[in-house]
């Protein structure tokens, strides 16, 4: 009984070092740095501009923005990922024209857009 739970939290230990491994190989070849996300800074900003639809329901708040910016620094795609579906198109609009500082790979991270009645 004591050997088969030493072999099971010993199994254990090793099936979570094996799920992690394979976690960092995985962004290694997809060539998405997750270190990097936080440290790449924005060289050019775009303001979102206030939607119509907005303005009518006065509304406000935040969005979630999920980009994929390339090695020069270019944002290359962009999806809504949290906040009022209201704001997408403008907050996905403004930014695609974002530029952050130059890497060399393509990073991965979420941009919080925060939209105020006007």
């Amino acid at each position: 009984m004591l050997a088969q739970k030493r072999f099971g939290g010993l199994l254990s230990r090793w099936t979570r070092s094996l799920g992690a491994a394979v976690l960092l190989l995985s962004l290694a070849l997809l060539g998405v740095s997750v270190a990097q996300e936080t440290s790449r800074k924005v060289i050019a900003r775009t303001a979102p501009s206030y939607p119509e639809l907005a303005k009518k329901m006065h509304l406000s708040g935040k969005v979630r923005v999920e980009v994929v910016v390339n090695p020069a620094g270019s944002v290359t795609s962009a999806k809504l990922v949290g906040g009022n579906p209201v704001f997408e198109s403008s907050a996905i609009e403004a930014v695609k024209q974002w530029k952050f500082e130059p890497a060399q790979n393509a990073t991965k991270g979420v941009i919080i857009l925060e939209f105020a009645e006007q």
